[in-house]
């Protein structure tokens, strides 16, 4: 609701002229007595006027101060969804791409293992750690997906922080502005699994990678992509670059940015899901 200004002072009236001596002849008009009715009337009029502006100023106020309880609520709810929600829910077993790939292909994810939850530290890069600092971080879950063809391997994170509405709207401010989801020096670690596809899915293989920083719940997004075979990969570009048309590195032309941003699409809006379903159970 916008603030009143300041008060603003009435311009005087006109100075009045000097009064002229009325014509002697002239008789006064007389005063019409007022009619009860008409004036009963103007009275309701003003109470209902002022009972609209004073019902649309309180309305104004309830709906702003609901809205203000439900983001709260929605932030209670997605920050607790990490031990609330299963495991098979937050990372599905298999993941549908479809028209996820280059060209809009299909694509088919199998998840490989979940990581142990915990904190972040140990999980993320220390100046990617330093860059979500002002969020905090109140859980990690991730877990490491395969293709269909076992030839790429893919890592998603689900930050869950201990940021308000205001410190994550200010964060993805800042990770917009300053690009910092395209610096390599902020690349997500990615989560190896041995005996799997994803054995030798370590910091050199990183070859892909996706950030996103939600504003609706307190929750930070990413996946990291790499080659199954284990190769080192020494340029490494964000999927949103990797993705665009006549793009040439080895990460592009393997769809390996496809594989980051599509992954982790997924899992996004299953969360989103997830916590609107968790607001809407009745209590």
């Amino acid at each position: 609701m916008p603030q009143p200004g300041p008060y603003v002072y009435p311009r005087p009236f006109p100075a009045p002229r000097p009064e002229t001596p009325a014509e002697t002849t002239t008789r006064l008009r007389p005063v019409r007595t007022r009619h009860p009715v008409r004036t009963a009337a103007a009275a309701v009029c003003v109470v209902l006027g002022l009972g609209l502006i004073g019902g649309a100023a309180t309305g104004a106020w309830l709906t702003s101060d609901s809205s203000a309880d439900d983001a709260r609520g929605t932030y209670a709810v997605g920050r607790s969804a990490w031990h609330s929600v299963p495991v098979d829910t937050l990372f599905p077993r298999t993941l549908r791409g479809d028209g996820a790939g280059p060209g809009g292909a299909d694509r088919i994810w199998t998840r490989l293992a979940v990581a142990p939850d915990g904190g972040c530290r140990p999980a993320l890069d220390p100046l990617l750690a330093r860059a979500l600092g002002p969020v905090g971080c109140e859980r990690l879950l991730r877990a490491t997906y395969a293709d269909a063809t076992t030839s790429s391997v893919t890592t998603v994170g689900v930050i869950f922080t201990e940021g308000d509405a205001a410190a994550m709207k200010s964060l993805s401010a800042r990770f917009a502005e300053q690009r910092l989801d395209r610096r390599t020096d902020l690349m997500p670690r990615a989560h190896p699994v041995k005996g799997t596809a994803a054995a030798g899915f370590g910091d050199r293989q990183r070859a892909s990678w996706s950030v996103h920083v939600l504003t609706e719940v307190p929750v930070i997004v990413f996946a990291v992509s790499g080659f199954a075979d284990g190769r080192t990969v020494t340029d490494p570009q964000p999927a949103a670059a990797a993705m665009t048309e006549g793009a040439t590195t080895a990460a592009a032309q393997a769809g390996l940015g496809h594989e980051a941003k599509g992954i982790a699409d997924r899992i996004e809006r299953g969360l989103r899901r997830t916590v609107t379903d968790l607001m809407e159970k009745p209590e």
